[in-house]
């Protein structure tokens, strides 16, 4: 695997060069966790920006778990995005869906409050936002994520990910201002095989990664 990437670390350091050069003027980096928490750590560093992670879980049938109906997406005020198709076909209404949102909900709140120590989700509106993963396969969850970022007016939204198909990223591609993708093999495997070393992320790291992040914003900030 001659293109494959060394780690995350590598990755998204080699994201980060490319997003330097599109100047956004606000950025706020959006990791989705776990796995886009190490390469959104660099990425934050260079562009000089505070780090958030974005939270998404999928709304299952209730009869049906495994098939998605729709998603909740983590934000200031939580963002409920939903399979008009797959609602229709199976004649479901919110009400039908309310115990399986307020569960993800709970569960959101929970990662939010295990990474973060509850700490509010940063206020977008307005600012360059710039959401980050390891890697994209079938794309559903980050198209999740995007629909519900962007009821949050930020001023731009940018997707950024080391590697994903290119078929995926098509799909993607209407839903951002921009799209940085530095692989996109035809010949696509699971995320993890255009690795060399996809480890596992545990919650720790998660919480000390964020932890380092939110000291470095801060000092950052108080230097300004």
């Amino acid at each position: 695997m001659t293109d494959a990437f060394r780690d995350r670390q590598e990755a998204g350091e080699r994201l980060a060069a490319k997003l330097v050069a599109l100047k956004l003027a606000d950025p706020v980096i959006l990791a989705l966790p776990r796995g886009g928490v190490p390469v959104a750590r660099p990425v934050a560093q260079a562009l000089a920006a505070p780090l958030d992670l974005l939270m998404v879980r999928k709304i299952g049938v209730p009869q049906q778990p495994e098939l998605a109906a729709g998603a909740v997406v983590d934000g200031a005020a939580h963002e409920l995005v939903f399979n008009d198709e797959i609602m229709a076909h199976l004649r479901l209404s919110r009400d039908d869906l309310q115990p399986v949102i307020d569960r993800e909900l709970a569960r959101i709140e929970d990662r939010r409050g295990r990474y973060l120590g509850g700490r509010a989700p940063l206020d977008v509106t307005g600012r360059d936002a710039v959401v980050v993963d390891d890697g994209i396969a079938t794309g559903a969850t980050v198209q999740a994520a995007l629909r519900g970022l962007s009821r949050r007016a930020p001023a731009s939204v940018t997707l950024a990910v080391p590697v994903a198909p290119p078929d995926t990223l098509e799909v993607l591609r209407p839903l951002v201002d921009h799209l940085v993708c530095l692989s996109a093999p035809r010949r696509f495997m699971a995320v993890g095989g255009h690795y060399i070393d996809f480890s596992e992320v545990s919650d720790a790291d998660v919480v000390e990664m964020m932890a380092e992040a939110r000291q470095a914003s801060g000092e950052r900030g108080s230097e300004a």
